[in-house]
């Protein structure tokens, strides 16, 4: 391992060091967190069938064994969990996202703490999601929508230029920077080769400067949380003291939690304020920072978005959802649902605003998979079928059901949640799950 990297962890560690030298050795903590849009811990317990281990972090975050691989469990393609590392559930709970708060992820994927947003705001207030690399942002528009998030907005934009479109909307904003990834060392041996301290230089002005985009979007007495999952102080505290400098309108205030460890103070930076996490306080590493903003704001003004919606598009739903209150748009050939308004982000790029009806195609409308996962539209599907654990497995592995049930597009259920969607002709359901997915 690189000296230089090794040397400053002996001056931060001190007496723990030798304690974090073994923890090297040890396999990475490896955890789920619950979905509370969807399920329970004690419901997911159930059904899992694993021991499940409750971390420090969240109460919905739980430790499993090392050698568990859940990815395609019935369970994780219903969008029932998260898999997320211990440690990185616990910035949400310094954000303490409540119910009708409009929150901004500025640096969101894979989508881990964006779906745990959502699931604390329980289809209330608004979220908007962003990710800079369009292949990640695919990656967190696909997580998104297994979880069955319906009141966000996912972007892939540089959060300079989207940052200007929002300015003054936001009660929580989080900025999970890009970073060096020094906690992440035992689970991806591309951040160890890649370190160096020019590397952590760079990604420290980077951090600053989606810091000031990130600035302009909290409302007066708007809450900023700033994280990484890297030691360096280079890129945590002294990064938070040169935002503070400039900003001297943004008030640092306690994380307030009782998990991990205080940090360093620097410059403008209290480090009795600030959580760090590290090996030795179960979790792979993450540094957390909270701020409040003082100042009234410029506002961008909130612009409607509508259009008219096709007559194919409407009769599915007509024929889908007891759900009537509802908001429509349609984008080419694209429908999408929304229980609010839809806002208007002129020149942005937007994967995605609400839910993804589905498709017309040639005066037939084809429905999308996102529409049946929403956990805001289960209550109103009209056209269930409950399967089988066997039926569900073949399911996903893209076959037909030799199934009775009524005719046309119905929603598949297992043990009362949403896995996916098919076609009926009265005897034999079609599979519609995608293949992209299937086992």
């Amino acid at each position: 391992m690189n000296e230089e990297f090794l040397n400053k962890m002996k001056i931060y560690l001190q007496s723990e060091y030798e304690d974090y030298l073994k923890s090297l050795e040890n396999e990475a903590y490896k955890g789920i967190r619950v979905n509370l849009l969807k399920t329970t811990p004690d419901e997911l317990q159930e059904q899992l069938s694993i021991p499940l281990e409750k971390t420090p972090f969240s109460k919905e975050g739980f430790y499993i064994p090392s050698d568990e691989k859940l990815g395609k469990t019935i369970e994780h393609l219903q969008g029932l969990f998260y898999i997320q590392e211990p440690s990185a559930t616990s910035v949400i709970e310094v954000l303490n996202v409540q119910n009708g708060d409009w929150v901004l992820d500025l640096c969101a994927a894979p989508g881990g703490k964006s779906t745990q947003i959502a699931s604390k705001l329980k289809e209330s207030g608004f979220l908007l999601s962003n990710e800079v690399v369009s292949s990640r942002a695919n990656v967190l528009m696909m997580n998104m929508e297994r979880c069955g998030i319906s009141n966000a907005i996912i972007t892939n934009s540089y959060p300079d230029e989207l940052c200007e479109k929002i300015q003054g909307w936001f009660d929580k904003v989080l900025v999970d920077a890009p970073c060096s990834g020094e906690g992440m060392f035992k689970k991806k041996d591309q951040a160890l080769i890649d370190w160096s301290q020019s590397h952590v230089e760079s990604c420290a002005q980077r951090q600053i400067k989606i810091l000031n985009s990130a600035y302009k979007t909290l409302k007066k007495e708007g809450v900023l949380v700033y994280s990484t999952c890297t030691y360096s102080m280079e890129e945590n505290e002294m990064v938070v003291s040169e935002f503070l400098k400039n900003h001297p309108d943004m008030k640092q205030v306690s994380c307030d939690v009782e998990f991990g460890r205080d940090g360093f103070s620097y410059g403008y930076c209290d480090g009795s304020k600030v959580r760090r996490i590290f090996p030795m306080d179960k979790g792979e590493g993450h540094f957390i920072a909270k701020m409040i903003r003082l100042s009234e704001p410029l506002y961008s003004k909130k612009q409607i978005l509508s259009s008219p919606v096709s007559y194919e598009a409407k009769l599915f739903l007509n024929e889908q959802l007891s759900l009537h209150d509802y908001n429509l748009i349609q984008i080419k050939n694209r429908v999408y649902l929304s229980k609010d308004s839809f806002i208007n982000l002129d020149h942005i790029h937007v994967l995605r605003e609400g839910i993804l009806v589905g498709e017309v195609q040639k005066n037939r409308f084809e429905p999308n998979h996102h529409f049946y996962m929403s956990s805001y539209l289960r209550p109103f599907l009209c056209k269930t079928v409950d399967l089988n654990r066997e039926e569900c497995l073949s399911y996903l592995k893209g076959l037909t059901l030799n199934r009775p049930c009524e005719k046309g597009y119905v929603a598949l259920l297992y043990r009362g949640n949403v896995i996916g969607f098919g076609k009926s002709d009265g005897t034999v359901i079609k599979n519609k799950f995608p293949k992209g997915l299937r086992i």
